[in-house]
């Protein structure tokens, strides 16, 4: 691994955010300020999406909820709505949880510090990190993806990024690096950086702005850092949707338990099946409708059933006004899909 003196680090820091300067996204719609708020809406919903998607979402979300209080006071249709098509539905729940501390138990007064950013629901290592040096300038390195990779090459930092403790390592080794008086421009610069010179494939360090510091690529390694062993693959469910409509057209919907995957939200009944040889039911579909979860792979697949003499307490028929008016999590427009095309 390397090791860089003050002069270099001095070095490193001032190439960076001259770059940065010039360079960097300026233009995006959270970084037009430090409000906390803003920020953490935008890193939450920057996880596991693309920031291209993200910014028509964070403008509309501002738009309708543009401080802390309101998104308290909101119900939590209105926030899940918003939400819709972003998909990893317990960020938007989580953040109104995250508000309604800020807003009624903190009477306003954000969190500062990182530690303390911690204790907000939802918000973990990297968020708090983010908000922190962003909006109250502390001197903390956010670590995520693009950081892992940025900094396992510039150093050739070995350690297996997949493993939790991963973590800390890259904390130590990084902290002093941070700019004390640009922390939040630091590490939105990392940010920038991981996403253009040095993305994950096919990355452009020739032109880099911190080539010159980059230890794997100067050895010829560079593509074999981060060092990531394979996640597992998701393990594979399936499933049928049961498609029943009353005589006004309304289609039945189930409501998800609180806990578990997309808790909370309505879709067609879902019953477990090991085969296709299971299926009661007309099919509506030739292939299955298949969703993909981080550790689960769902496969169903919709089939026409008569309507049960009695309903569950968490069954409804809805009509098509009402669908629209509830966030449907992407597997279960990915059904309604399916079966208009057929």
């Amino acid at each position: 691994m390397e090791n860089w003196n003050q002069q270099t680090i001095e070095d490193f820091r001032r190439d960076l955010l001259d770059w940065y300067d010039q360079e960097g996204r300026s233009h995006l719609p959270w970084r037009q300020n430090q409000d906390p708020y803003r920020i953490l809406v935008s890193e939450l919903m920057l996880q596991q999406t693309r920031v291209d998607t993200v910014i028509t979402y964070f403008n509309r979300f501002m738009d309708a909820l543009p401080t802390v209080k309101d998104l308290a006071e909101a119900p939590e249709e209105q926030v899940l709505k918003l939400w819709e098509g972003l998909g990893y539905y317990s960020r938007a729940k989580n953040l109104q949880k995250a508000a309604k501390v800020v807003a009624f138990d903190l009477k306003g007064n954000w969190p500062e510090s990182y530690d303390d950013l911690l204790s907000l629901p939802g918000v973990g290592p990297y968020t708090a990190a983010a908000v922190a040096s962003i909006a109250f300038g502390e001197v903390v390195p956010a670590i995520d993806g693009n950081f892992f990779r940025v900094f396992s090459r510039l150093l050739k930092i070995d350690d297996d990024i997949a493993k939790p403790k991963t973590r800390r390592v890259f904390y130590d080794i990084v902290e002093p690096i941070v700019d004390p008086k640009r922390p939040g421009d630091f590490n939105q610069a990392i940010m920038d950086l991981g996403t253009s010179y040095m993305k994950t494939k096919d990355p452009d360090t020739l032109h880099s702005p911190v080539k010159k510091y980059n230890a794997a690529y100067r050895d010829g390694v560079e593509e074999q850092y981060p060092v990531k062993t394979k996640k597992k693959k998701p393990v594979l469910q399936r499933y049928q949707a049961l498609v029943v409509e009353n005589e006004d057209g309304d289609l039945l919907y189930e409501q998800r338990p609180e806990t578990g995957l997309l808790s909370g939200f309505w879709t067609f009944p879902l019953r477990a099946v090991e085969s296709v040889e299971e299926l009661e039911g007309e099919q509506l579909t030739i292939k299955p409708v298949v969703h993909v979860f981080s550790h689960r792979k769902w496969e169903i697949w919709p089939v026409k059933v008569k309507a049960p003499n009695k309903l569950e307490e968490n069954q409804a028929y809805l009509s098509t006004e009402r669908q629209n008016e509830l966030a449907l999590p992407k597997v279960q427009h990915k059904l309604l899909d399916a079966i208009k095309e057929q």
